[in-house]
Order: structure tokens, then sequence, then C-alpha cells
């Protein structure tokens, strides 16, 4: 496995799973634990990944939050209890659970950065001097083994850019917030309370209306989270910590490898379009990356393929289609005040925004009328 986040730790704890006996890998360039920009939202499915794995704890001693609250480019609030509650772990201590995980099942952790990739006799060998029959590619959103096997980056239309940092807010805080803004459309701010007193904030948009504005990307995501922070509830103090990150979206994501080489989560822009969540797709697609190792290593690509259709098809092409309605925000507007008015509705957007939800052709259609009717 090359990489050691989420994607990469899944995939090392399900390989041991499935054969206790055989020697598996885990590469990563970074000592852990390390700081990963992020929103640092792991969602109920990302928890149900983590029992699957075996770990169905991990996550105990953090205090869960309850509630979400969404702002619409109109205006338009709704605030619910979720279905099943969220947490909000920074990754520097997620990350570096999920490696101490895998170490103590067995799995060989090296730090190591990969420079070159052959393939030999039914091997992947790296930087000569490594050799599998399978290699799960997890290196992240600018994944170098991605490139090595001649996949390309993600578009810049399909491409998102965050900034991320944490401030200080009430320790009673419980609420996720989001705020969308018509400005750069699509873009929004949050707030992810982690219950410790501190919460992680941010903004993002997509990287073309980045680059659209011609000034620096500093001055704009830096200058647009603070003027939107005062309506992402009680902020006590400057955001520290600041760092952006690009997020490859799904609906612009590739093959997902080549050959015995499979690419998992942001290395296979597995990033939800309409929110920016990735730790679930990339447990889920790590955890099914192994198995297609495990179970087929004659033609592991193609398992591997199946599974992720069979996991993640008709939500993938939810999203896709969302994705465009939402660009312009009077649908979105719409989306929400239905949401705003019947709690299963509110409840499948979340299921779609942070799961692997499908949205039914009826509600759909409700929505679209909601919409026409106040284009109208």
């Amino acid at each position: 496995m090359v990489g050691a986040g989420p994607a990469g730790s899944a995939a090392a704890l399900r390989a041991r799973q499935l054969d206790p006996g055989g020697r598996v890998l885990l590469l990563d360039r970074a000592a852990f634990p390390r700081d990963k920009a992020c929103g640092d939202g792991i969602a109920a499915h990302a928890r149900q990944e983590l029992a699957l794995l075996g770990l169905p704890g991990l996550l105990d001693d953090h205090r869960p939050t309850p509630r979400l609250s969404v702002t619409s480019p109109g205006g338009i609030e709704v605030s619910a209890a979720v279905a099943r509650p969220n947490h909000v772990v920074p990754r520097m201590v997620f990350d570096a659970r999920l490696v101490e995980a895998a170490a103590a099942r067995g799995v060989e952790v090296r730090r190591h950065r990969v420079r070159t990739l052959t393939a030999r006799d039914g091997l992947v060998v790296l930087d000569g001097e490594v050799a599998a029959r399978v290699v799960v590619a997890a290196d992240g959103a600018n994944s170098a083994v991605r490139r090595l096997i001649g996949v390309p980056p993600s578009p810049d239309r399909h491409t998102a850019i965050a900034v991320r940092g944490y401030a200080d807010v009430p320790p009673d805080d419980d609420v996720q917030v989001i705020v969308m803004r018509s400005e750069g459309w699509p873009a929004y701010a949050w707030s992810f309370p982690v219950g410790d007193g501190t919460a992680n904030v941010g903004y993002g948009l997509l990287l073309p209306m980045l680059r659209q504005t011609g000034r620096p990307g500093r001055e704009i995501l830096h200058g647009r989270l603070a003027r939107l922070l005062p309506l992402l509830g009680e902020i006590r103090s400057p955001v520290r910590d600041l760092r952006a990150h690009h997020l490859p979206l799904s609906s612009g994501r590739p093959v997902p490898g080549a050959g015995r080489v499979l690419l998992a989560g942001d290395a296979a822009s597995l990033i939800n379009p309409l929110t920016g969540e990735g730790i679930y797709y990339a447990l889920l697609s790590g955890r099914l990356a192994a198995e297609a190792a495990i179970g087929s290593p004659a033609d592991p690509l193609r398992a591997y393929r199946r599974a992720l259709r069979r996991a993640l098809g008709r939500h993938l092409r939810t999203t896709d289609a969302l994705s465009l309605a939402a660009r312009s925000p009077g649908f979105i507007d719409a989306a929400i005040s239905v949401a705003a008015r019947r709690t299963e509705v509110f409840d499948l957007l979340v299921d779609v925004g942070l799961g692997a939800g499908t949205v039914p052709p009826r509600l759909a259609g409700t929505v679209a009328l909601r919409w026409l009717r106040d284009r109208a």
C-alpha cells in the first residue's frame, strides 16, 4: 500500500483480516502523526467501515456532533438533528490511529517516497527494491503512483480548492455549520466543532472559479473565510494553522488503476462533488481494493472495478447529476427549502452528501418543481 492515510490504512487492515499470514507493507513519505488539510468530518458511514475493519471503538473518546445547520446560497436555512451523529476528529489524530492499528495487526509500516514503478514477472516493483503482487495507490490528490502508471490528473473543472484552519469555539458547541455563498458559486464555508473547544473552519470553491478572479489564491481563500466567520457561529479566536489543499472530485474520476495497481481514495478522485467529503470513500475504496487484491489475484483491477460499481455506482451517478444541477444556486435553494420542511428529505440529503445515498425520482421531481416555481 502506498500512502498511509485512511484509504491505504484501510487496505492494509483489510488485507491482514483476509490473509493473516500474508506480508502487507504500508509506505508513506511522512512520519505519523502528521497534519493533513481536511474538514475532519467523519460521518456514520465511515464509522460503519471502521467497524468492518475491526475498529468499532476507534472514535469512542471523541464527542459526536448530533446537529447540522446548512444555509443555501439564497439564505434558506435548515438546522436539524442528523439521523446518526457525526464525529470531527483532526486528521493528525485519526490517521495516526489507523496506522497504529495496522501496525498492531502485523502490517509493516515504512517511511518511503515512491519515485519509480515497473512491472516485472507478474509483480509491481517500486524503486527497484519493493516487489508486490498488487499495489494499492492511496497517496492522495497529487498521487505519484497515479502519475507513474499514466493516469492523468483530474481536470481543473472537476477540482476544488479549500483552505482549512482551527479556531476556538464554546466548549459545548455541537453543531456542524455549512454556509453556502453565491459569490464564486459553487462555494461554501464551514465550522465543524471537534468537541474540545476548537473547531475546524474553512472555505472552498472550484479551482476554475478561483482562477477567474485573477488574484492570488491565498488572498481569495483567506479573505473570504475571514468575511464569512461571523456566519459560522461563535468563533472566539483568530483562525490558526491555515492550510490549503486540492480536492479531485468524483465527477472527474478516472479508471481506478492499471494492471496490478489499484487507485483508492483521493488518488482515485473519490471526493463527493457536492460536499467535499472523502473519508468514507477512502475507507470504502481501500477495503474494496484489498478484497480484490486478496480474492482475485489473477485480475485484481477487474474485480475492484466491479466492487466499486456495486458499492458506489448508483450513488456516483446521482452525485454526478446533482453536481451539474447545482451549478444553479437556485437548485440548491430549492433542495434546502424542501429539506427544511421534510425531515426525511433532510436525512436523504445528508446520506447523499456524506455516504452512498441516492435520490428517488419522485423527490428529484419535487425539488425540480420547486426550483422552476421559484424561477417563475
